[in-house]
């Protein structure tokens, strides 16, 4: 039941890190479709699963209800950014492994409803706090072109962000642009592709940046995650260990950076000297796994 929400990526190889103990204390801040809480809870550990998203916390209230009712499992609704204060309220300290994985869930990808993919047709939203007040439409129907372009080249690393964004601000004059399809025709027609109907491969290959940059504006994920680390650190007890499974470089370059700088102040140590990669296996069953990275501290 739990694969039902998400594929969970790199289970075994963060398991394995996890070093899980009967008895000891776990947190997951990203508690997604509770792959890895199940996991851990599977191997006695006692868990604290965080998640902004109020369906992720139904789906595993539900899937895990005995874990919950045997106290085994403890769910927060929160961003990770507050994961000392969540922690705190829920008497987790000195815990041996918190685990992040960064990526979107195959449910809010999967829910056209939810505007993150743009490969289905959905309200330009990209909010994984529903309750949250700006959405991804807020973002390309307000802000100056200069905004866009510095959202699209650097949070999406997109070589044409001139382009669209100088288009998107010329068509909301005559429209607002209010969902997932009708962005990626903008970014066809600021590209100049005459072909109107697109494969879904084209539209991966035109989209996907643009949609991964204003998600993460959206949510203000790399900001959350630079603040959460160190949080994350003193949380955990000695050689409790703490792992990051990023999706693209912009994450993984925090993580990596964050994890060098706790070892030069003698916090602890970076496990992984090289970054940890799918198996062929994995990607085979789970494409999206493809560009997921693990990297994994031990705290002294």
């Amino acid at each position: 039941m739990i694969g039902q929400f998400h594929t969970t990526v790199l289970l075994k190889e963060s398991i394995d890190f996890l070093k899980v103990k009967r008895g000891n204390r776990y947190i997951d801040a990203t508690l997604g479709g509770g792959g890895h809480t199940k996991a851990i809870l599977d191997k006695g550990g006692i868990v604290l699963g965080i998640d902004t998203d109020q369906e992720a916390l139904d789906f595993v209230k539900e899937s895990l209800k005995f874990e919950i009712q045997s106290l085994k499992l403890t769910l927060a609704r929160g961003n990770f950014r507050d994961i000392d204060k969540i922690a705190h309220l829920n008497n987790f300290k000195n815990v041996s492994g918190i685990i992040f994985d960064l990526g979107v869930s195959s449910h809010q990808i999967n829910c056209a409803k939810r505007g993150f993919s743009f490969l289905r047709s959905g309200p330009l939203d990209m909010r994984m706090d529903k309750t949250s007040s700006i959405r991804a439409m807020d973002l390309v129907n307000v802000l100056q072109k200069g905004d866009l372009y510095e959202i699209f080249s650097k949070l999406g690393q997109e070589r044409r962000s001139r382009s669209i964004s100088d288009y998107i601000v010329k068509s909301r004059k005559v429209r607002a642009i209010k969902t997932t399809d009708e962005l990626v025709d903008l970014i066809r027609q600021a590209l100049r592709i005459k072909k109107k109907k697109l494969s879904l491969f084209e539209r991966t290959l035109i989209s996907q940046k643009v949609f991964q940059a204003l998600r993460i504006a959206v949510n203000n994920e790399l900001e959350n995650l630079k603040i959460a680390l160190p949080k994350a650190l003193e949380l955990l007890g000695s050689k409790g260990r703490l792992l990051v499974i990023s999706f693209h470089s912009l994450e993984d370059g925090i993580v990596k950076r964050t994890f060098a700088q706790f070892e030069k102040d003698n916090k602890g140590r970076i496990i992984t000297k090289k970054v940890i990669f799918p198996k062929m296996e994995e990607i085979i069953k789970n494409k999206r796994a493809k560009s997921a990275k693990l990297r994994v501290f031990e705290k002294n």
